[in-house]
């Protein structure tokens, strides 16, 4: 049955230090959004679409995320005793087992996601040390497996500190992206923006050339929800939906002028050829060598700062789910730091193994992204949907007020929000295509076995029959996902 029921939900222990106010949220939101995507967007927008094309597919993705954002800030301020958004509110839109794949699914998303940051940022050392190759060689691995476990234990000191230097980090690499904008905005060229506006016949219909584009967005915006995640750690709610909001601003500015600027100093065939980061080409043909040097200490810093961010992310959305008895109970277990120290262990432990698997497979930076991203999906849609279910509704808005727990945006205009950030997420699970969809169900499907260890542990009936259906299909589409691997029809 669904539910709200804020006493399921847990809430960090320890100091009122481990409080977060507006900036370090602000913070929390700019650096887990700000990682590696921005640094290879020009190439990446481009390989798939023209200048037209990426404008529209601009325009798609900032409206869909800004409401997207306007939805988490009703959410949080209609439903304040709800703590881990991403989880909670699918929970209480569908039950428990729901709840638990939505967090499941943003904790696979989140760890799959921190080992393409390690891969882009040895990558990117490899311009200065050949040996890191493409960011999986045997030196990149150690390189990178030493900074997963300082993060850690950094980590394990405390949040508040960690949260203060993910804001410092944030701050750094914030200031070399406004300068490449400054840069490239004087030397941008309208002919050269305007060449084949369209894109070529070989990159399809301008319909399909938008598609290309949405993975990509998504991946550079994944983090918009990061001060929902964190909300049972703000100093005030209210702050929880501002800095989502002022986070997106803040990001979309950057995020669109890197783009679409770079398509003013090369064409959209010259973009797609660049080797990634692209940003450092494009750099570079307007200042030179030291624009590429700048550009890769960016992304180095950037992707530091970003997995920092993640890591904080990743941990927290087991802990809050353990602590509402849809994960084992040991996940909800925290040091004397207020840290969830064991659900920190899984998550670094998992980044570990699938480092050491990309040393084998090879696995590229673009399909690890593109698998992080279609993980995230669903998480999205529930929240979403459940946005939409209480803005049709009404629930949460205090009697006699003119807005959302007195917000000043009237309630009537979150009707409107809630669909369309619904509709763009289901556009989104469109445009991601079969291929990622069945992938997310192999990984979705084994989160099983831990949501009935839970149930087991409390001595509960861990599936009601909606959701036995609901893990009969995804049981179903991950067999068919493992089949398809083992015959050489789908591929990461």
């Amino acid at each position: 049955m669904p539910h709200d029921d804020p006493s399921t939900n847990a809430s960090p222990t320890g100091a009122a230090s481990t409080k977060l106010g507006l900036g370090l949220l602000v913070a929390l939101v700019v650096g887990s959004i700000l990682g590696s995507g921005i640094f290879g967007l020009p190439q990446n927008m481009a390989a798939g679409a023209g200048a037209g094309a990426i404008v529209i597919g601009w325009a798609i993705t900032g409206v869909g995320m800004l409401m997207l954002a306007l939805t988490y800030q009703m959410l949080a301020l209609r439903k304040p005793a709800l703590d881990n958004g991403v989880y909670a509110y699918a929970r209480a839109l569908s039950g428990e087992y729901v709840g638990f794949n939505a967090a499941w699914g943003y904790w696979v998303s989140a760890w799959i996601g921190n080992v393409g940051y390690l891969v882009a940022a040895f990558s990117a050392l490899a311009y200065f040390y050949p040996a890191f190759g493409e960011g999986n060689t045997p030196a990149a691995i150690i390189g990178a497996s030493v900074v997963v476990w300082v993060v850690h234990f950094l980590v394990l000191r405390g949040i508040q500190g960690a949260a203060v230097l993910n804001a410092v980090v944030t701050l750094a690499k914030v200031l070399p992206l406004l300068l490449f904008i400054g840069l490239v905005a004087m030397a941008f060229q309208v002919q050269t923006f305007e060449f084949d506006f369209w894109g070529t016949p070989a990159l399809g219909s301008v319909l399909d050339q938008v598609r290309s584009t949405m993975l990509v967005t998504v991946w550079v915006f994944i983090g918009i929800e990061g001060a929902s995640v964190y909300s049972a750690r703000a100093a005030r709610r209210e702050d929880v939906g501002r800095a989502t909001v002022i986070g997106f601003l803040v990001c979309l500015g950057l995020l669109m002028g890197v783009s679409l600027l770079s398509l003013g100093i090369y064409t959209q065939p010259e973009l797609a050829a660049l080797k990634n980061p692209s940003m450092a080409p494009v750099l570079e043909k307007v200042v030179g060598t030291w624009g590429a040097v700048l550009v890769y200490l960016g992304l180095i810093i950037s992707v530091g700062g970003g997995f920092l961010a993640w890591t904080l992310l990743a941990a927290e959305s087991l802990f809050t789910p353990a602590g509402g008895g849809v994960m084992p109970a040991w996940l909800a277990q925290q040091n004397d730091r207020g840290v969830p120290a064991h659900a920190l262990w899984l998550t670094n432990g998992m980044v570990q193994i699938f480092l050491i698997l990309t040393l084998y497979s090879k696995a590229s930076y673009l399909a690890l992204i593109s698998l992080s991203t279609a993980m995230i999906l669903l998480p999205y849609l529930f929240s979403a949907v459940y946005g939409l279910k209480l803005a049709w509704t009404g629930e949460g808005v205090k009697p006699g007020t003119a807005g959302t727990q007195g917000a000043e945006r009237h309630p009537g205009m979150d009707v409107p929000i809630t669909a369309l950030a619904a509709v763009y997420c289901l556009w989104l699970l469109y445009a991601a295509g079969l291929k990622y969809l069945l992938l997310s169900a192999l990984l979705y499907a084994p989160g099983a076995a831990l949501y009935l260890l839970a149930k087991r542990q409390q001595k509960q009936t861990a599936f009601t029959t909606a959701e036995r259906l609901v893990l009969l299909g995804l049981l179903v589409l991950a067999a068919a996902s493992g089949w398809m691997l083992w015959a050489g029809r789908l591929s990461l």
